[in-house]
């Protein structure tokens, strides 16, 4: 039997891999095998929930360690040259010797990667070994287990601000409508609660589920990195199927909030979490000067074995002008001695050891120090500290630093990038009536005018839901009066009011418009038509048709005490501490707040929010909410984007307030007073192709089955039926048609638009399209079409409410930035998916397009038309490149381009042409595109013309972007960190990117980049002094130091240097940087690093070392001192002439700087005086004799001198005669800062750099090259018809 026991295993894992790779996976409980051995479990092909990220083992470190450390080809090289220095008759050195620059290398590096993998490991353990509650059949209840022992097919129970240990499909909750409230941060960093629903129809065993009469079949699809979706059914034992999806699912590491318990099965355990999928670590991304590194390696190696052949063939030559066997030759003990061919064939490898250092081994370890260092100093910058957001820029790669100096092109998202995405409230349109809103443009010009001036906004108090609608001409009661004393609150304090997202009193307070408060009024009163009167439809869409999650800001929030062994993520004594902070700085700004009471436990705590207070309804389905006192309560709403933030908060300032929302009801109160709750039947979530959402409702008074819809116009004009309210008369026929014009409005004021639609269905239609939902909801191949194409069918023959227009203010600094990016050689493209007149207007207030500029607007339905539309824009722009009298001009074209003829556009037919049109365009702006069309934009462009490339965002939908470019910029803004978790680095604001290229960039790259020049230098003057040592010596490989002295040469005397040279060293300062930014293009194309710059540095250190070699060589040649008396001057010299060399090229000298230059030349000095102080070193007492001669000090000066004297005269010439732009800055930099500062103004004013106001948002009076299909004839398309027009 025991050679089954093989065979058995390998059946059984060959087994387990298909159930694994299976595209469907069915899971049962389970509890009915509860205590049976492991191969009778149904579910044990699928991995526990324990997890490991380490990559070593104690026992298999060293060679799995080394073998990682060899994937680098430098120390494969390295330790060859080790190994082939102990074969006799090729060494050059000593063998142990060899070995000891390897040795270090490796040794550090495994030092640094175990500890590494040691804190995996602590992190592991920790994780692994967390407690959570596993339902066990045995003791009938849920017993406290490790998440380790967590299986696929277990039931879970977890409370209130726990973390979930596995994916679990929810299945019962504490709240009797089965939602179960959970916190995303740690998967995308989103704090807005999410809503999960458990599986409806499968607990069967309310209020308390009992796991063990759980007998369906889990059918759900294998794992996958989707945090988005999620394909399931349960099939129960009357073979019917309940849909499930993402919105049933609990993600590992996501926490349950606001709810008391939840119970969940689980689905996916371990690494097969969605999680742990996600979870694959930094991207490696290789820098472009690291790209060229490589290369130049290869030409030191090229150089390497040209040295080597010149030495064989040079010992060859010698061997055979011998006459005889010379002394010192020893033959082998058979007294056999090598033929000069094969001597010659050895000494080659010889020659390699020899002059092994030419191939920088430290220069790798050097680059990661410096990168280090500039990380370093990059996270400390103050100016890159967002003080609202307590937040500083984040560094996540380590390896590019450098290509911040480089980029050529940046794309940008609009919404969180450039605008603050805090939706404001502006204008909307009713029945095709405009409601300018003058009211409330004022309290935003208020505010605008003090936010510029840095002092203290003023808070101005929502309308209460209780003001009078009986009102005609004055102003409503409770409408916000301006207080004096408002205005002395701090500009942070909406910051500090919530800590929900999109709540600040910018965004929450509207003033309402005079004369829609008065229709609006009308309509409540008039009972006999408020079951179809238009306006209270459009408001009830506004609050129904959207996901807010709503709690009642006087809810008590309390922690109480629990079982010791739940699992708490946050420090209460951490929240106690903030809270008396907030309590402390807000205390006069909220002392008419209600107060959250609040105990604390030292142990563990559970916390409760009074979500969705108890309303009571009559048989009507109206009710009333009211707080402990009787007083309404005041609701707090929890948005996961701020545009249903802004209208639920517009919806409310008209008195249409959002109570309470389960996945089965949403309570609305009127302006009157009563609340309706209307029964929800179904949501339509938006999605990017059908941009927009609908809410199926059933309406409490009349029983209508309602669907309200919101989506951007375009997306909803198309499925409009007959216009509301046909039978009216005159002008209100033309609803639709004034609606547009209000929304084309609204665009060119640069505001975001949304459409509301109303639509009643039968019941007879409604039951039919339930019928088709549900399969949808159930089927697993298809399902996301399969549930769009249902969306789709009711959504049609939508009756127009009217529109809405809310403005996303630009952020502080935003034109000033995107200026000084266009100044410095960067090309800047906005991709957003807003429509072209919000874009455009947007793109001349931040600066992206100018009056002055040549905008070519495209735009096309036909494929033709667009590729006839790129040749003649191409024509226009040769035309104008060749005209003589546009000779050393620069044409400032702009094109905006919308995302149906860019996807056009991108064919790959047509790329090229759309690539040669946007290389000729000082900006692109990109309208209405998809996630996936601003990635491959970033693709083309980097792929085709080879430039660097950098994106920013700040969304989930900016992901694909960020990851597509040289240089990925997350911004923690609003919507997540899905963006920043994804990024290269991360910063809190648009402007910061302006320091961190023009300054950071600039330095990070030059710095490297001189760096690595230097250590090309130094390797090669130092190796080049062996070199011409050999023509001395018959090529055989001898030395005129002692082995130590030269291996410490690069291992302690020379490397501390270049490392502060590549942290510390400053060309120009900072302030010069950021005002002349042409100066940032130094570094763009070939840069500081070209090819030309790498051969004259080699050409100088060819130059250097023969100049340090046979100066000394004909001061003692015809002397009677010893080799290593001959080769102490020689060292010494070369550790001048290479720190001095290195002297004349740092810009800015500090103390940093002298104590590393003045401490290499002592640690030498005492270093060779102690080692040569050793009666067994070969060198015995060199240094102090020559100390005491005054030749030695002559040769060292005479030689310094000599060796530098080429580069110090081309350095002066080069700075008088031809100065680059770098050295008039540094002259700039000598002036007097106000001399500076009126020179730096004076040249920005001539350039046309002035300030723009950031909320400036004007009509572009522009010439526009308009290429829409209504202004071409495809038949005849000859370039010089295109014809400039003004943009309106």
């Amino acid at each position: 039997m025991g050679w089954w026991s093989p065979l058995s295993l390998m059946r059984d894992s060959l087994r387990g891999q298909r159930a694994r790779d299976k595209d469907l996976r069915h899971l049962v409980s389970n509890l009915p095998y509860e205590g049976l051995e492991k191969k009778k479990q149904p579910n044990r092909y699928f991995p526990g929930n324990a997890i490991k990220t380490t990559k070593y083992t104690l026992f298999f470190f060293i060679p799995v360690n080394l073998f990682e450390q060899f994937h680098r080809l430098a120390n494969v090289y390295f330790v060859g040259l080790a190994i082939l220095n102990f074969v006799p008759v090729v060494n050059a050195f000593q063998p142990e010797v060899a070995l000891i620059p390897i040795c270090v290398i490796l040794s550090l590096t495994a030092l640094k990667d175990a500890w590494e993998d040691f804190r995996r490991y602590q992190s592991d353990k920790k994780l692994n070994n967390l407690p959570c509650f596993i339902y066990s059949r045995k003791d009938k209840k849920f017993m406290e287990r490790r998440w380790k022992d967590v299986q696929v097919g277990d039931f879970l129970k977890v409370l209130c601000n726990e973390i979930v240990p596995a994916d679990l499909l929810l299945l019962h909750t504490s709240d009797a409508n089965g939602v179960c409230h959970i916190e995303t941060a740690n998967l995308d960093g989103e704090t807005n609660l999410k809503e999960r629903r458990a599986v409806a129809g499968v607990c069967v065993t309310e209020p308390d589920f009992q796991p063990e009469s759980f007998s369906s079949i889990v059918v759900c699809e294998k794992p996958n990195s989707n945090l988005n979706h999620f394909k399931c059914y349960v099939e129960k034992e009357n073979k019917d199927k309940v849909g499930a999806g993402i919105e049933s699912l609990l993600l590992r590491g996501c926490t349950v909030r606001n709810t008391d318990h939840a119970v969940g099965f689980v689905v996916y355990a371990g690494h097969e979490t969605k999680s742990m999928l996600n979870n694959n670590g930094p991207r490696y991304k290789r820098s472009k000067l690291e790209r060229k590194l490589n290369v130049d390696v290869i030409f030191c190696v090229i150089l390497l074995l040209a040295m080597c052949l010149v030495g064989a063939v040079g010992h060859y030559f010698w061997r055979q002008t011998l006459p005889g066997v010379p002394p010192y030759l020893v033959p082998d003990s058979s007294g056999h001695l090598d033929g000069p061919s094969l001597s010659s064939f050895y000494m080659f490898f010889s020659m390699i050891i020899l002059l092994q250092v030419l191939i920088p081994i430290s220069l790798y370890v050097s680059i990661e120090l410096v990168k280090i260092g500039q990380i370093f100093f990059i996270m400390n910058d103050i100016d890159l500290y967002d003080e609202d957001t307590d937040s500083r820029i984040q560094c996540k790669a380590l390896n590019i630093t450098e290509d911040l100096g480089q980029i050529e092109y940046i794309f940008s998202d609009k919404t969180g990038t450039l605008t603050e995405n805090k939706m404001v409230f502006r204008r909307c349109s009713i029945m095709g009536t405009e409601y300018p809103h003058e009211e409330n443009a004022i309290r935003l010009a208020v505010i605008d005018e003090q936010d510029s001036e840095e002092e203290v906004i003023f808070h101005q108090q929502p309308p209460q839901p209780g003001w009078s609608l009986d009102v005609e001409d004055g102003s409503p009661e409770g409408t916000a009066h301006h207080h004096h004393g408002s205005r002395h609150k701090s500009k942070f304090a909406g910051n500090a009011q919530s800590n929900v997202a999109f709540s600040s009193p910018l965004e929450t307070d509207v003033i309402p418009d005079r004369k829609l408060l008065q229709q609006v009024g009308i309509a409540a009163r008039s009972s006999s038509v408020r079951k179809m009167d238009p306006y209270l439809d459009f408001f009830l869409a506004l609050a129904i048709c959207n996901t807010v999650v709503v709690s009642m800001a006087t809810a008590r929030r309390q922690r109480t005490q629990e079982q010791p062994c739940s699992f708490q993520p946050n420090n209460p004594l951490d929240d106690f501490s903030n809270f008396l902070k907030r309590a402390a700085s807000f205390r006069n700004i909220f002392a008419s707040k209600t107060k959250r009471d609040r105990t604390f436990s030292e142990t563990s705590f559970k916390e409760y929010d009074g979500f969705n207070p108890a309303t009571k309804a009559d048989d009507s389905g109206v009710l009333t909410s009211h707080d402990q006192n009787g007083e309404p309560s005041t609701v707090c709403y929890q948005a996961e984007s701020p545009d249903e933030a802004a209208l639920v908060y517009a919806a409310k300032a008209y008195g249409f307030t959002l109570l309470s929302r389960t996945p089965d009801s949403v309570t609305v109160r009127l302006p009157s007073g009563q609340n309706l709750v209307f029964e929800v039947l179904d949501t339509l979530a938006f999605d990017s192709n059908r941009k927009r959402m609908s809410v199926l409702v059933r309406h409490p008074i009349t029983k209508e089955l309602v669907l309200y819809s919101k989506g951007a116009d375009y997306a909803i004009m198309e499925l409009l039926g007959a216009p509301y309210a046909e039978h009216l008369k005159g002008s209100q026929k033309n609803i639709v048609q004034d609606t547009q014009y209000h929304v084309d409005g609204y665009g060119k004021e640069g505001l975001r638009t949304l459409c509301f639609t109303k639509k009643v269905l039968s019941t007879k239609h409604y039951e039919d399209w339930y019928a088709s939902r549900q399969r949808a909801m159930a089927a697993i191949d298809g399902r996301e079409q399969l549930i769009t194409d249902t969306a789709v069918q009711l959504e049609t023959n939508l009756t127009l409410l009217g529109a809405t227009g809310i403005e996303d203010r630009l952020q502080e600094s935003v034109p000033d930035t995107i200026l000084a990016l266009r100044e410095a050689g960067i090309k800047v493209w906005v991709l957003t998916g807003d429509k072209p007149e919000t874009a455009v207007n947007i793109g001349y207030a931040c600066r992206l397009l100018e009056d002055e500029d040549l905008v070519i607007n495209m735009s096309c339905k036909n494929k033709l038309i667009c590729a006839s539309i790129l040749d003649c824009t191409l024509e226009e722009v040769k035309r104008y490149e060749n005209d003589p009298r546009n000779v050393d001009t620069t044409p400032d074209i702009s094109l905006v381009i919308d995302g149906r003829t860019l996807a056009m556009a991108l064919s790959p037919d047509l790329q090229d042409r759309f690539v040669e049109l946007a290389k000729c365009c000082r900006s692109v702006l990109c309208c209405r595109v998809t996630p996936l069309q601003k990635s491959g934009v970033v693709k083309i462009v980097r792929e085709k013309l080879k430039v660097m490339t950098l994106t920013i965002g700040d969304g989930a939908n900016d992901v694909n972007m960020i990851q597509a470019a040289d240089i990925g910029i997350g911004i923690s803004g609003q919507e997540g960190m899905q963006a920043v978790m994804s990024s290269d680095f991360a910063i809190s604001r648009f402007k910061h990117l302006k320091k961190l290229l023009l300054v950071h960039g600039h330095w990070c790259y030059t710095r490297l980049a001189n760096m690595i020049i230097y250590f090309f230098y130094k390797n090669l003057a130092n190796v080049s002094l062996l070199f011409w040592y050999q023509f001395y010596c018959g090529f055989t490989a001898a030395t005129m130091l002692d082995y130590w002295l030269l291996i410490f040469f690069n291992l302690f005397f020379t490397s501390a240097p270049p490392i502060m040279f590549g942290i510390m060293d400053k060309d120009v300062s900072a302030e010069v940087l950021l005002g002349v930014p042409e100066l940032y293009r130094t570094g763009q194309g070939a840069g500081v690093y070209r090819f030309s710059t790498f051969w004259i540095s080699m050409l100088d250190a060819f130059y250097q070392s023969l100049i340090c070699f046979f100066i000394p060589y004909l001061v003692y040649q015809d002397s009677d001192v010893d080799v290593f008396t001959f080769g102490t001057p020689l060292n010494t010299v070369s550790l001048f002439t290479i720190l001095l060399h290195l002297s004349i090229e740092i810009k800015a000298w500090t103390v940093v700087h002298w104590i590393i230059m003045v401490g290499s030349v002592a640690v030498y000095l005492v270093v060779t005086l102690l080692y040569t102080s050793c009666v067994t070193c070969n060198s015995y007492w060199t240094l102090q004799k020559q100390m005491i001669d005054p030749v030695f000090y002559l040769v060292c000066i005479l030689t310094t001198v000599v060796a530098l004297l080429p580069r110090y005269v081309f350095h002066v010439m080069r700075n008088s005669i031809a100065p680059t732009p770098i050295v008039q800055a540094r002259h700039l930099d000598q002036l007097d800062p106000s001399t500076r500062e009126e020179w730096i103004k004076e040249w920005r004013d001539f350039r046309g750099g002035g300030k723009v106001k950031r909320s400036e948002l004007s009509t572009p009076p522009l010439p526009v090259l308009d290429l829409t299909p209504q202004s071409l004839n495809t038949t005849n398309f000859p370039g010089d018809e295109i014809t400039l027009k003004s943009y309106t």
